[in-house]
């Protein structure tokens, strides 16, 4: 059965162009082509990369946190109540006015006080500012380190200048060392992302992130065992360079540092747009879509291909109407508005409410003076003072 179903995935047809078998590929002393086993070794480097982010985090950016003025919000922590916490963990973590009286029923407390806990507990959960800051100033080293990776092993290559010539030879293209650990250091990182998924920032776009990791995984895989390494290589090199400026405007908003952000953010908002817009279409998508008919026909592996990378472009649009949305009410406000895809933390106003009110019938709320010499009583008439003016403008004392 898995002998039958080895022999069934890697038939040529699906994977190489027509005319080509995988007797063509074979390897010599001095030419080696990719062998889909080499991906297997992406999961123990993703391994390694997760350890590695673990002490980064710990040991560098952490003490860096705290001397830059990072701090965490103080938040008050919601009473230990076991059918609250069932209810919140087991069915829902924003019940509405109905479960909220349902609930306030079964433990015997006011509607406005299991809202209040419901409302702590979901703070509880959102991630912390040096979290945040952890995890943007990761990234941020990653993504500049895989970017000037790229641009050191791509400069000397002819596709990286001529991008027809990303089908030159093929599928006959020796692998080049280089080539080998690029391939493999950006596919441990993605698998890296995967790993942590559970446990890092959760934004409002976290569907989308998982679909964006799933079709580059798929597509860095693929791309490696059909041996489109020339052309994977150049949609690598194209997401990095905008990556480079989100995440330092992250770390700066992170930071308070309002300037800076706003001008990073500009900065990032164009790099992207024009990367994912206008480069990546031309640079990747025409040239796989409309170049390669040149030296071979249709198959499998050329749909397939085409149909990861258009999934891509789908979730560069999608992120490319936030960033023109930002970038709209920054122009008419002059800041930059938070970013659209976090949680928003919430506040304790309703709170504060109940408490004025509580003031005020036990008696304790006191009004500000309305002016110097009077103030408002409870009924209605003007204070008595110790000092009472005379017509002639003299004061009497009383």
């Amino acid at each position: 059965m898995a002998r039958s179903l080895n022999e069934w995935l890697w038939q040529h047809e699906f994977w190489l162009p027509p005319g080509i078998t995988w007797e063509d590929m074979q390897e010599s002393e001095d030419v080696r082509y990719p062998r889909p086993w080499d991906l297997l070794l992406s999961i123990p480097f993703a391994l390694a990369l997760v350890a590695v982010r673990c002490a980064f985090e710990r040991a560098i950016v952490l003490p860096l946190s705290s001397k830059l003025g990072v701090r965490d919000k103080q938040r008050p922590k919601a009473q230990p109540n076991p059918t609250l916490e069932a209810f919140y963990s087991t069915r829902c973590k924003n019940p509405d006015e109905g479960k909220l009286v349902s609930l306030a029923k079964q433990c015997d407390l006011p509607v406005r006080k299991v809202e209040r806990w419901f409302r702590r507990r979901r703070n509880a959960d959102r991630p912390s500012l040096s979290k945040k800051f952890c995890e943007a100033c990761w990234r941020f080293t990653f993504y500049v380190t895989s970017f000037f990776t790229g641009l050191a092993v791509l400069y000397d290559k002819p596709w990286f200048w001529d991008h027809r010539e990303c089908w030159t030879g093929y599928p006959q293209q020796p692998l080049q060392p280089s080539l080998f650990w690029y391939y493999l250091l950006e596919l441990s990182f993605y698998w890296s992302l995967v790993f942590t998924l559970p446990f890092d920032v959760k934004r409002k776009d976290f569907k989308e992130q998982i679909v964006h990791h799933a079709a580059t995984i798929f597509l860095i895989s693929f791309s490696y065992c059909g041996n489109y390494i020339r052309i994977g290589t150049l949609v690598l090199v194209i997401h990095d360079a905008s990556d480079c400026f989100l995440e330092p405007t992250k770390i700066f908003n992170y930071m308070k540092w309002k300037k800076t952000c706003d001008s990073l953010f500009m900065i990032f908002s164009t790099v992207f747009l024009i990367s994912r817009l206008v480069v990546f279409p031309y640079t990747v998508l025409y040239n796989t879509y409309y170049y390669s008919m040149e030296i071979f026909q249709p198959f499998f592996g050329y749909y397939f291909v085409n149909a990861l990378l258009i999934t891509l472009q789908l979730l560069h649009v999608f992120w490319s109407c936030l960033i023109i949305r930002m970038v709209y009410k920054f122009i008419l406000q002059g800041t930059m508005e938070k970013d659209m895809r976090s949680d928003t933390e919430e506040s304790d106003k309703d709170e504060e409410r109940e408490k004025v009110r509580e003031k005020e019938k036990n008696g304790i709320t006191h009004f500000s003076n309305v002016t110097s010499n009077s103030c408002i009583q409870r009924n209605g008439s003007e204070p008595l003072n110790d000092r009472t003016r005379l017509t002639n403008g003299h004061v009497k004392e009383r």
